[in-house]
């Protein structure tokens, strides 16, 4: 099979239907959602739900489907050709999570399954259903993507447990996962050449721009600290402020600085957790805890801001009379995706929209996991007022049509890419 026999845009590829994607997506939502928002927690009972809801879909379709060590789901379509393009997203949620977080990229790569289910694709067609996602329950984020890539530390989850007490083996467990074979879901990646994610932008740029569609350049690297500050618990009412050693103000102080010096280098910094000992109206805070979030696409310009945020405490601490110390809390590199895969994004948003824009993804995606290991993109549809895992998350349905067009395009574009790039590659 040679030149142009196996392209794309010869094969039988039945069009997108943008509107039973739509209605899948509001059926998922009354089956796991409600006026609290979205109710797929991985690992619970209704997250198990959500799950055999999808197998009831890919049912309908001449695929295999299957789950793998660290929990994932795959369905497959054999290609002509041995190459594999992969789609896919998760389809757990936070608590009171939105109804497209995770689910649009889920159901539309199923509509993308549906494309080719009257002929085989010119490459093997391979759906993902990423397991934990959110970590949401147990705190940790890329639960299956991250097995699958090699990058899960086993010994450092193993003791995780929920606000319930449980123990995260033993929620692995009920869902027929062991969690110290989850590293074997890595075999699943050997022989793919290419993956692709639909997610909602989670923010506002796009609604700011008046754009619907935008290609993701990559996802930011984090540096993620628990920075402490430790001065002298007093009266409030007896000790004048000259005199005080106040520890929560220095961590202000510390919480503004850290503002400021992402907002020169051009990343962003959050401190969403603050604590204080003892903890009383009338008593000066001697202790004060305060989380710093520190993300950019560049690696020197988040070195560059954590740097800076470090010589700020040292400063604040020592004019406050206050001490300070760090604690990490997790950290990635920035991991840009795949530039010819980028252009695909770029080029698909372009054709059904007639504009193009790229944007760096601040949260984190599976995308990021898997492109430590082979090419991926992923392409960002509008959210509204940019909020997301709130039962207040939505998108315009209009939005969400061309975001199924344009991801379409990009997967027809990807599988042609990745055929004619093993052309000559013997059929399955």
């Amino acid at each position: 099979m040679a030149g142009s026999e196996a392209r794309v845009e010869d094969a039988i590829r039945r069009p997108a239907e943008p509107n039973r994607v739509i209605a899948n997506l509001r059926e998922l939502a009354a089956l796991t959602g409600g006026p609290d928002g979205a109710r797929r927690v991985c690992w619970s009972p209704e997250w198990q739900k959500a799950r055999e809801w999808f197998r009831g879909k890919l049912s309908e379709l001449p695929c295999t489907v299957q789950s793998d060590e660290a929990g994932n789901v795959w369905a497959e379509i054999k290609g002509q050709t041995s190459p594999v393009v992969v789609v896919g997203s998760h389809i757990d949620s936070v608590p009171h999570g939105g109804w497209l977080d995770g689910a649009l990229g889920v159901v539309t790569a199923l509509e993308i399954l549906r494309q080719w289910s009257g002929s085989a694709p010119p490459v093997t067609l391979r759906l993902v259903d990423w397991a934990d996602e959110e970590g949401a329950r147990f705190g940790r984020s890329l639960l299956g993507s991250s097995a699958a890539a090699g990058t899960l530390d086993i010994e450092k989850v193993r003791g995780l447990r929920d606000r319930d007490g449980t123990a995260l083996p033993d929620a692995l467990a009920a869902c027929g996962v062991e969690l110290d074979r989850m590293p074997e879901a890595g075999n699943r990646l050997k022989d793919i050449d290419a993956y692709l994610e639909l997610h909602i932008e989670q923010g506002p740029v796009l609604e700011q721009m008046g754009l619907s569609l935008g290609a993701v350049l990559g996802t930011f690297g984090v540096e993620r600290h628990s920075v402490r500050f430790e001065g002298r618990a007093s009266h409030a009412g007896s000790t004048p402020m000259a005199l005080r050693h106040d520890a929560l103000l220095s961590a202000a102080r510390f919480a503004l600085e850290a503002r400021d010096g992402a907002i020169k280098h051009g990343g962003v910094a959050t401190s969403g957790v603050v604590s204080v000992e003892p903890g009383i109206v009338t008593a000066i805070a001697g202790v004060c805890n305060v989380s710093l979030d520190q993300r950019a696409l560049d690696a020197g310009t988040l070195a560059a801001m954590l740097a800076d945020a470090k010589a700020s405490a040292n400063r604040i601490a020592s004019e406050d009379g206050t001490t300070v110390t760090w604690e990490q809390l997790w950290r990635i590199e920035p991991i840009p995706f795949h530039t010819t895969l980028v252009d695909f994004a770029r080029e698909s948003c372009c054709d059904v929209t007639g504009t193009e824009h790229s944007l760096p993804s601040g949260p984190l995606h599976d995308a990021a996991e898997m492109a430590r290991l082979l090419p991926t993109t992923m392409m960002f549809v509008s959210s509204t007022n940019g909020i997301s895992h709130s039962p207040l998350e939505d998108t315009p349905e209009e939005h969400l049509k061309l975001a199924v067009e344009a991801y379409s395009r990009l997967a027809a574009k990807t599988i042609n890419w990745v055929y004619e790039t093993h052309a000559g590659t013997s059929p399955r």
